[in-house]
Formats: C-alpha cells, sequence, structure tokens
C-alpha cells in the first residue's frame, strides 16, 4: 500500500480512499478544488498500485495499514476522511474500530452490501473475471454497445457514464492487477462485519447520499450509523464524485466547516 501526498502542509488532513478496482487518481480531477484548503493523503491500495507488485490481502489488512500510517505519521488524528464507494466501508470500519480519530467521516454514496462466505464466494467468481478483463483490458465490446444504447436511450446520462466507466478502464492499471487483486477486494467487502448503529465521540458521519441509488440505501445508512449527517443530492452511485467534482469540494468543506 502507498499513500500520496498533495495539497497544503499545515492544513487539515483530509483522507481519500477510492472505490472497487479504481486507482488512486480517481480523485486528481477533484484535487484542485480542496488543495488550498486540505493537506490530501491518497490512499493506494495493494494490488492496484502500478509501482508496486503486490496483491490486494483483504479489507481488514488493508485497514489496518491505513490506521498504522494515521498514527504514524499525524499522531492518530485526522480532521476528515472521504470513503468512495468501497472507500466508504473502509471509512466505516475505521470509525467504527476506533484506534485513530477522525472528525468528520464522509461515506460517498456507498451501497454497504454485506453477504455470508458462501454467497460472498459465489458472487465473487462469477464477478471476477469481467472486473479483471474490464481493468486490465478495457471494456469489452458487448458491454460497450450495451453502454452506449443506454446513452442514446437517456442522452443526459451520457457524461455520468463515460466519466463512471472512466474509473476502471484507466490506461494506468492495464496488466498490473491480478485476478487474486480482483476477487479479494471484491469478497472480503462483503464479508468484513459491519458494525451497526456506529456512533464515535467527536466524530461526525456525513452520508453523500445519492438518491437515485433509492430508498433502500438511506435506510441501510440509518441502520449502520446512529445519527448520520444524510447530505442528499439528486444524483447517481458517485455522480457528485465523478461530474460535479467543485460541488463535492464544497460539500467536503462545508462538512468540515471550512
Amino acid at each position: 500500500m502507498k499513500f500520496y501526498e498533495c495539497g497544503t502542509k499545515e492544513k487539515p488532513v483530509l483522507l481519500l480512499i477510492p472505490g472497487t478496482v479504481c486507482h488512486h487518481s480517481m480523485f486528481d480531477h477533484v484535487i484542485p478544488y480542496l488543495e488550498n484548503d486540505f493537506l490530501i493523503i491518497k490512499v493506494s491500495f495493494d494490488g492496484f498500485d502500478e509501482t508496486e507488485n503486490t496483491e490486494y490481502p483483504s479489507m481488514r489488512e488493508e485497514v489496518i495499514q491505513i490506521e498504522n500510517y494515521i498514527r504514524d505519521h499525524f499522531e492518530g488524528r485526522i480532521a476528515c476522511a472521504y470513503g468512495c464507494s468501497l472507500g466508504g466501508s473502509f471509512v466505516a470500519d475505521i470509525a467504527a474500530r476506533e484506534r485513530i480519530h477522525m472528525d468528520h467521516a464522509i461515506i460517498g454514496s456507498s451501497d454497504m452490501d454485506t453477504s455470508s462466505a458462501f454467497g460472498a464466494k459465489l458472487k465473487a467468481k462469477i464477478v471476477t473475471p469481467l472486473l479483471w478483463k474490464i481493468v486490465n483490458e478495457g471494456l469489452p465490446s458487448w458491454m460497450a454497445k450495451i453502454n452506449e444504447k443506454k446513452m442514446q436511450k437517456h442522452p443526459e446520462s451520457r457524461e455520468y457514464r463515460e466519466k463512471f466507466t472512466s474509473l476502471f478502464t484507466t490506461d494506468i492499471l492495464h496488466g498490473h492487477v491480478t485476478k487474486r487483486s480482483v476477487y479479494n477486494q471484491f469478497y472480503y467487502d462483503l464479508i468484513t462485519p459491519k458494525q451497526e448503529q456506529i456512533d464515535v465521540k467527536d466524530t461526525v458521519i456525513h452520508v453523500f447520499y445519492a438518491e437515485k441509488m433509492g430508498k433502500q440505501y438511506e435506510e441501510r445508512y440509518r441502520k449502520y450509523f446512529k445519527n448520520p449527517d444524510i447530505r442528499r443530492h439528486p444524483y447517481e452511485h458517485e455522480e457528485l464524485l465523478v461530474c460535479h467534482p467543485e460541488e463535492l469540494a464544497e460539500e467536503v468543506r462545508t462538512c468540515c466547516s471550512l
């Protein structure tokens, strides 16, 4: 695992945790709107950094590495952590474990899915070959055709679909990601226990709720967090991040009272 620093030293620390099979560069387009207000630390997962010869071990092992980094470099305390999709599950787990302290924990429209070990293995075996192919070779032609038909039918969704797809098809990761890394990331996200009614003293849990995902996700957030600050957006999953970086940055600053 690697950590990439940018932004302004002596400013509050903002930790950015990427989503499933995503490269840390997924945050680069929003950093210009945040770098004057934060010292930004981007997490780069094992198995998903082109400069390392590693494989993703498990969600809990990655969480421990993040915690140790915060303890070693920032005395165990940071201003804020923002997790995109899978990254939101990381933020929730880190908050619940209380080995480090975050003043603000932001869940970025994460689905917070869970499954039995058997169900997770089955899902991971089905999904892994496709995800691995997308990450290493780009979108298969048949999937690209389906995506194009959907965009033609709903032209207003084109920007979101194109930018969201680009998160998984970046050339940076081509040839670097193993099937084991993809399998482990997908599988361990589903089976790592998620504590319910998380309530940590002096930590505010903010949820960027993408309303187009469905009402069931708001109910899920209220299941896992005792008093979440649910911030509603009329968007799809992570559309706020991929299509509206300036708006996202303003939301982050608002959460941190900046």
